[in-house]
């Protein structure tokens, strides 16, 4: 698995993931007000953060892996330096505009009640989380013999874990929108439909109600 600064080149290389990456963050700093409080949740190497930081916001960064934060702090250390990231502790002190987690970080997490209930907490009034999650619709997975096996499971559970190191749970949105009530609705998947069956990663809005 890549990490550091290792992973921070592969990513950043990768034609497909900066395309990922474009879309999110356009969708992202859409939504926000001028002058955000934007919580990247998983924030990696700090990509994402410093365009946060680039169009006006704060960016309060959380990244649990050491070897990733470490980077982090030298690729943003002078928006670190300046104010505009801010790493943090989860939760952290303060209430945010919005929290984005980008390239699967949910993924990881396999209490979604008990995430969304933390998230709820800090999170204002009418903010926002917006995630990328893997696509468990994918049809590009449909070659592993891990994906066709597991198509009931997620049909009837809407969820799925495969016994690896790597610790991921597949979720379909509905199973994260359920997990996210009564503290937010589901707003927006895309893309919508039978779209998504192409796209690796499914982008999930949730707004706090």
């Amino acid at each position: 698995m890549h990490r550091g600064e290792q992973y921070h080149r592969f990513i950043s290389a990768s034609p497909r993931d900066r395309r990922t990456r474009d879309r999110f963050l356009r969708m992202a700093l859409g939504l926000v007000a001028p002058g955000s409080r934007i919580l990247d949740f998983g924030a990696g190497t700090g990509i994402d953060a410093r365009r946060y930081a680039a169009a006006g916001h704060v960016a309060w960064v959380h990244e649990p892996d050491p070897v990733q934060r470490a980077y982090l702090a030298e690729h943003c250390r002078d928006e670190i330096s300046a104010g505009t990231i801010i790493p943090t502790e989860f939760p952290p002190s303060g209430k945010i505009d919005a929290i984005t987690a980008n390239f699967a970080v949910l993924n990881l997490v396999p209490d979604q009640a008990a995430l969304f209930q933390s998230f709820a907490h800090i999170l204002e009034e009418g903010g926002f989380v917006l995630a990328s999650l893997l696509n468990p619709y994918y049809l590009g997975d449909a070659r592993y013999g891990w994906w066709r096996a597991n198509l009931v499971t997620l049909l009837r559970e809407g969820r799925y874990a495969i016994d690896s190191a790597s610790g991921i749970v597949r979720y379909a949105p509905r199973s994260v929108a359920r997990a996210a009530a009564p503290h937010f609705r589901l707003e927006k998947t895309l893309p919508p439909g039978p779209a998504s069956w192409m796209r690796q990663y499914a982008f999930l809005l949730l707004r706090r109600i």
